[in-house]
């Protein structure tokens, strides 16, 4: 084993010339009838689906398939480099026992006006598990073939060997100044065989759970020792936003705060929410929320998994002087969207109104959510509406991988997670 006993300084330009977004998105669903897709610690919506390596940790996954009837589902794991990209691995070295896994629990839906079938396992299965550490790709599919995959979702299975250290700064960049987040952070690698740590320690930072705007591909600022530091200003820093917007479904019969209306029928909820507007120019103000995820939960059942009923909700947006953005398209963003632009997610602009219109089909729980704008003609280039302060409270996850110089694949090695606020100050600045 090598230790490092020198320190080295990155010439700035270089890591701000590396900074990237991980723009690969490993969660989508490919049909129409699959809905609610839940994956995650068990009993812990709210979380990263992290696995450790031979533990007994379990995770659960829930998913509703609205056609109603009875189909045979099964899920393998594809493991993936740190970037998502698939690994030129056979399965039988990196899944221990059978490659493919039949989903054999499920329920038909009850005390519900919609119809559909809840399916559910608990993961890894005894007969299905993981046996090297890294990111894996979840996928389910039809009748055992792996053709018909109807959705995927991002899995981490974590092997130990490393502590995280991290705080958040506010930038000293005056442009960034009030309006972004610096995560700076250090990681220490005592006990591995790390000879050159620039190319085989690699991190990854993810703003709550989101893969879509994850930084990664930014070498150390430092090494010191065993430590690698990554404390370079223009590294790692993320647009603040502000609170996410909330909408509350966990009661069909008590209109929520966020609800103006509900045009219900014998069979079917119908619900329209309160007009929201661009908070570019609002002050910030803290209020509790749930970072843009979303959790199946009601009021009036037993179990919401199997006993959620589902709403079209409908969602209004005025634009500044009710006039369409040029060039642009908006959609309705967040976990209950899996952070993709899509035309289930965009909005239409009613000219007659001068506001945009969109709709989703939600199954009971409590979202939260906010708006983005797309260009048209450059996918790439987004802006959300919310405005950006360095002061919102976002959940950070910071992922270091490993690969030695005989692996085939990157090991994930050490996770820490990290509040942006603790004070809960509930007051504006």
């Amino acid at each position: 084993m090598m230790f490092f006993k020198w320190s080295m300084c990155l010439p700035l330009f270089l890591c701000v010339q590396l900074v990237a977004f991980g723009q690969t998105n490993p969660q989508a669903v490919y049909a129409a009838n699959i809905h609610s897709v839940r994956f995650h610690v068990a009993g812990d919506q709210a979380s990263l689906p992290v696995y450790k390596l031979n533990s007994a940790d379990k995770l659960e996954l829930h998913f509703d398939d609205m056609d109603a009837n009875i189909k045979s589902y099964y899920y393998t794991f594809q493991l993936c480099d740190y970037n998502w990209q698939p690994v030129n691995m056979s399965t039988f070295d990196f899944i221990k026992g059978f490659t493919q896994q039949r989903i054999s629990i499920y329920r038909m839906s009850s005390l519900s006006f919609t119809r559909y079938t809840h399916y559910q396992a608990s993961i890894p299965d005894a007969n299905c598990m993981p046996s090297k550490s890294g990111n894996y790709l979840l996928k389910v599919f039809l009748n055992g073939d792996t053709s018909t995959t109807v959705f995927t979702r991002a899995m981490l299975v974590l092997n130990p060997k490393t502590t995280v250290s991290a705080q958040m700064l506010q930038p000293f960049t005056p442009n960034v100044f009030r309006t972004h987040q610096r995560i700076r952070f250090s990681v220490n690698i005592d006990g591995l065989n790390a000879f050159n740590a620039n190319q085989q320690i690699k991190v990854k930072v993810l703003q709550n759970f989101r893969w879509d705007n994850a930084m990664n591909n930014i070498p150390p600022t430092f090494i010191r020792g065993n430590t690698l530091e990554y404390n370079n200003e223009n590294s790692f820093v993320f647009a603040g936003g502000k609170e996410w917007r909330w909408l509350d479904l966990r009661s069909m019969r008590l209109l929520s705060d966020r609800i103006e209306k509900a045009e219900n029928t014998a069979t079917t909820f119908n619900f329209f929410m309160k007009p929201d507007v661009d908070r570019n120019s609002q002050k910030y103000v803290y209020y509790q929320d749930m970072n843009g995820l979303y959790q199946v939960l009601t009021y009036e059942s037993i179990n919401p998994y199997w006993q959620a009923d589902y709403a079209t909700v409908n969602f209004t947006f005025l634009p500044p002087n009710a006039a369409e953005y040029a060039n642009k398209d908006l959609y309705i963003f967040g976990q209950l969207t899996d952070y993709t632009c899509n035309e289930n997610s965009k909005m239409v602009y009613n000219t007659e109104r001068g506001l945009y219109q969109g709709k989703l089909f939600l199954k009971q729980g409590y979202y939260s959510y906010s708006y983005q704008l797309v260009d048209k003609k450059d996918a790439t280039q987004k802006i959300e509406l919310e405005g950006n302060y360095w002061e919102t409270e976002n959940n950070y996850t910071i992922l270091i991988y490993y690969k030695g110089f005989a692996d085939q694949s990157d090991q994930l090695i050490g996770i820490s997670s990290l509040s942006t606020r603790t004070d809960r100050p509930g007051f504006s600045f």
